[in-house]
């Protein structure tokens, strides 16, 4: 039985009113909706729904229904070629089920709503099916070839009016992308400290991405550990410190690949931080900060409900990820040329200071003598004495500053050769000041190769330091493991006070007011460093110990 639609005329009519809501909406969503009502109309049915194509998955998506709204909102897909709307959009030929109850039919919802007959026609742009178009009835009906063909019709218009629908949103989508990563890059150029900067990128980066949290990790080379910087709508992971090894856990992996990482479904993933689980965070996409090629941090958003992060997202947060990691880089640079200065500016202040009490008691003792002429033979023994152990003074804490320029500068040319290091570490003991015992475990025979004056700088710079501040007898010592040699240089004071350990190798970091000049560590150890070694401190079993790594390649 067919509708009597009141003649050719009317059809035509009804078929124009389609056309001119195709033509009136730009908008999917308002598209959609105004085209299933006319379409109901036109054909007198019940239902009317639009299936879309889905090509990654070559599936048929629900995207909007009259009558069966039940199949948009449980997100139906249809693979294409299987039941009812797959295989109208794989023939891309018009489909009739006269009786759905003894149909092919995949939808169960079709049967729940008490569908009797349906009429479905392939959506079709430049010979393409782009989705499915179909109608049906409460009640059984025979669709005549007049019916196919206005159906079919109807979805000709519809198919171009989605196309067009489709380009815009695309069209939009990209005029707003830009638009985003524009405002991240008016943010990143507007700050210069690292903090200030994240705190104004994390909401805009939450805002583009439409997420619940965002949060930035950084790289901490020392440890190749990733660490919490700022975080929002899971700030406890900065309050805790979080730290994530590279490799290990999500964000790991998003560094260790220096690729985006998707977590469709949090439960199932493999995630080392606690945090995530317990702000009942669902899904979550991570991307690298890269400078260059090295990954220098991470950037991850999260939803607290289940989510499948599209292509366009990946695209968008490694858009602004760019701006970001750039950005990063250029506030820490800044970061650090404020640090370099105001250090430079302690030096030159600190030095000035340690260089004036030397100076004042040579001029003292020397305008004495030459003004006061008449002097006792002792007291003049007394202020040469002085000037001279001053000027030695100052003569040892000039040679350690230009040391520290050369190594500032890296214009200390490093020299390997290959040495007989008991040979080396014997003509450096026997130049130690005082007379304390020393005692030399070295093999004869041990060759190594070695800068000799680089193991002479640093060796006795540890050897005075053993000598004033510890205890003795003093012991050098030296093992060989792993491709790379120890000196060890160890004394059986009291070792070095635990107020003190942090900040042991920094300039003027000295254990007493009363001798020194708190530079031999920090030389010795920027030694060590131009070296390709490193120079630690262990408090002993009986003092303090300092061992000099130097590798063998």
């Amino acid at each position: 039985m067919t509708v009597d639609l009141g003649g050719e005329a009317e059809r035509l009519q009804r078929l124009q009113a389609l056309t001119d809501a195709a033509l009136a909406h730009l908008h999917l969503d308002e598209l959609l909706d105004a085209l299933l009502l006319r379409t109901r109309e036109l054909l007198g049915v019940d239902t009317c729904a639009v299936l879309l194509l889905d090509e990654e998955a070559n599936e048929l998506v629900a995207r909007a229904a009259v009558g069966i709204e039940e199949e948009v909102e449980a997100g139906v897909r249809i693979p294409v070629g299987r039941g009812f709307a797959g295989r109208v959009a794989a023939l891309k030929q018009p489909v009739i089920l006269d009786d759905v109850d003894h149909a092919d039919v995949l939808n169960p919802i079709l049967h729940e709503k008490g569908i009797k007959s349906m009429l479905g026609v392939p959506l079709l742009v430049a010979g393409n099916a782009i989705g499915v178009l179909h109608v049906g009835t409460l009640t059984l009906r025979d669709f005549n070839e007049g019916d196919v063909e206005l159906l079919q019709l109807a979805a000709d218009r519809a198919a171009v009016a989605i196309e067009h629908a489709r380009l815009f949103q695309a069209e939009r989508r990209a005029r707003e992308r830009v638009e985003h990563v524009q405002a991240v890059t008016d943010a990143a150029l507007a700050h210069l400290e690292v903090d200030d900067l994240l705190k104004v990128l994390l909401p805009r980066i939450r805002d583009i991405l439409r997420a619940d949290t965002c949060a930035v990790l950084l790289l901490d080379e020392a440890t190749n550990e990733l660490v919490a910087r700022a975080a929002l709508g899971i700030e406890e992971e900065v309050e805790a410190g979080v730290r994530i090894p590279v490799g290990g856990g999500f964000a790991g992996r998003v560094a260790a690949s220096k690729q985006p990482v998707i977590l469709d479904d949090l439960a199932t993933a493999h995630v080392l931080n606690p945090i995530l689980r317990e702000k009942g965070i669902q899904s979550m996409l991570g991307v690298p900060l890269l400078v260059g090629s090295e990954a220098t941090g991470v950037m991850h958003v999260g939803s607290l409900v289940r989510r499948s992060f599209t292509g366009d997202d990946v695209e968008l947060l490694q858009l602004v990820s760019q701006r970001v990691a750039i950005a990063i880089e250029r506030a820490q640079l800044h970061e650090e040329t404020l640090q370099l200065d105001q250090l430079k500016l302690n030096f030159v202040a600190i030095a000035s200071h340690e260089l004036r009490t030397p100076a004042t008691s040579v001029y003292g003792a020397l305008t004495t003598l030459v003004e006061r002429r008449g002097l006792p033979p002792e007291t003049r023994e007394e202020l040469l004495v002085t000037a001279q152990q001053q000027s030695d003074r100052m003569r040892q804490l000039i040679e350690q500053l230009l040391d520290l320029s050369r190594l500032d500068a890296h214009a200390l040319g490093v020299k390997p050769r290959p040495v007989v290091l008991h040979s080396v570490l014997s003509e450096i003991a026997a130049a130690a000041p005082g007379d304390v015992p020393l005692r030399l475990d070295v093999p004869v025979d041990l060759a190594v190769v070695a800068d000799p004056l680089v193991l002479e700088r640093i060796v006795s710079n540890l050897l005075a330091n053993a000598i004033r501040h510890g205890a003795p007898p003093i012991r050098i010592s030296v093992e060989q493991a792993n491709g790379s040699f120890c000196i060890s240089v160890e004394d059986e004071g009291g070792g070095v006070p635990e107020e003190l350990r942090e900040r042991l190798f920094e300039r003027f970091t000295r254990v007493d007011a009363g001798g020194g000049s708190g530079l031999g560590l920090a030389i010795a150890r920027a030694y060590a460093r131009a070296h390709g070694g490193e120079l630690l401190y262990f408090e002993g079993e009986r003092g303090a110990r300092f061992d000099l790594i130097v590798p063998q390649t």
